[in-house]
């Protein structure tokens, strides 16, 4: 689902580039669930801005369900992004003058899905993240726990094959991070969702069916449990 091949990314700067990212490759299978761990600065949300096209590659590739983003104009990868990507970030980035429903309804309208079938999924999504009571509240009104899950729901309201998500617990006390941590592996196991995620917490890791470590913006030799 997932192949990354020989992956730069590199910055200007005074003294001259810096190499953020260093010939990364690895293959990703449909459904796999992958912890992506390393000390900070190691380059792993450079690597998942990367592969959520958000960020460009100075070289090598990216090719999600064999589509190769270097084909793509930008029109063409925030088409696909929208249909193939979901994306979870630590800080939620809600919408604040939507209610939860709406916010989870937002990709739906940006790919014109008529909005009485995008009411119908978003409610569905927000009875599957337990917030059915809450579809009228704003992300003011909501925990930090309830608007994490409201923007899981979000991410996964197109269906998308593969979700990428940056610490999705990290802003949270730890009794919600397990919470949102077992809701995240029920849904992704019941959409079949290719799971990708970077987290500093070894029990997380645990949770996934793989662990890929990163130092010094480069994938250590071999991937363990």
């Amino acid at each position: 689902m997932i192949n990354i091949n020989n992956l730069c990314v590199s910055l200007p700067s005074k003294s001259g580039r810096v190499n953020i990212l260093r010939g990364v490759s690895f293959a990703v299978a449909a459904a796999e669930t992958i912890a992506l761990t390393g000390p900070s600065g190691s380059g792993k949300s450079t690597l998942l801005m990367v592969m959520a096209g958000l960020e460009p590659a100075t070289a090598g590739q990216v090719l999600i369900g064999g589509k190769n983003y270097a084909t793509m104009d930008e029109a063409a990868l925030t088409k696909f992004r929208g249909a193939h990507i979901g994306i979870v970030f630590q800080s939620f980035h809600l919408i604040a003058g939507m209610t939860a429903r709406e916010n989870i309804m937002l990709p739906l309208e940006l790919a014109q899905v008529s909005p009485p079938e995008a009411q119908i999924r978003a409610d569905q999504l927000l009875a599957d993240v337990g917030l059915a009571a809450r579809a009228a509240h704003y992300p003011a009104q909501l925990s930090g726990g309830e608007q994490q899950r409201v923007a899981i729901a979000r991410a996964l309201i197109a269906k998308p094959p593969v979700l990428l998500a940056d610490e999705p617990t990290g802003n949270l006390d730890q009794a919600t991070g397990d919470l949102i941590l077992d809701l995240l592996m029920k849904l992704t196991e019941q959409y079949k969702t290719t799971l990708f995620l970077i987290t500093h917490d070894s029990k997380v890791a645990a949770r996934c069916d793989r662990r890929i470590e990163i130092r010094d913006g480069m994938i250590l030799d071999g991937s363990s449990k």
